[in-house]
């Protein structure tokens, strides 16, 4: 049951983070490798990627008070609509023409006050999606499929 879903999820947006504190660099499309996305700084084998809601994106600008929120500003690498992440925590997905597992929930970092100001933090708590590690290595675009692996 758990690996059922209402529809499959899909890419919305991917962004490469080139170094800690630098500018996130969106694109098209990425190559997912052992140690997570080609031109990403790692940082473990466990949070070699990391994943958000496209669905979560208006909850946190509301929680900021704030019209929107781009996902540069929270410095996630592929922003995934239609499927609920935090549902597969040690589950595997496909994302595109890659498998990755689900190794936990990407709390927010302090960071988030300077980026949205008094409250930032908060704002995200819950919401800042999941980390993951890669299981196949592949490519993954834009508007690629996000699905379960049936095990």
């Amino acid at each position: 049951m758990m690996a059922r879903t209402a529809r499959e999820g899909r890419v919305d947006w991917i962004g490469l983070r080139p170094a800690r504190r630098v500018d996130v660099i969106p694109v098209d499309c990425a190559t997912l490798t052992a140690d997570g996305l080609e031109g990403d700084h790692a940082t473990s084998e466990k949070r070699a990627i990391t994943l958000i809601q496209a669905e979560h994106l208006p909850v946190i600008a509301a929680l900021a008070n704030r019209t929107e929120v781009s996902p540069a500003m929270l410095r996630r690498n592929i922003v995934v609509s239609n499927l609920n992440l935090l549902g597969f925590r040690n589950a595997r997905l496909e994302v595109g023409c890659a498998v990755i597992e689900v190794t936990g929930p990407c709390p927010p970092c302090s960071r988030m006050e300077e980026v949205f100001g008094p409250g930032g933090y908060t704002a995200m708590r819950g919401h800042g999606g999941v980390y993951a590690r890669v299981v196949t290595p592949g490519i993954v675009s834009i508007g690629a499929p996000v699905r379960p692996v049936k095990s």
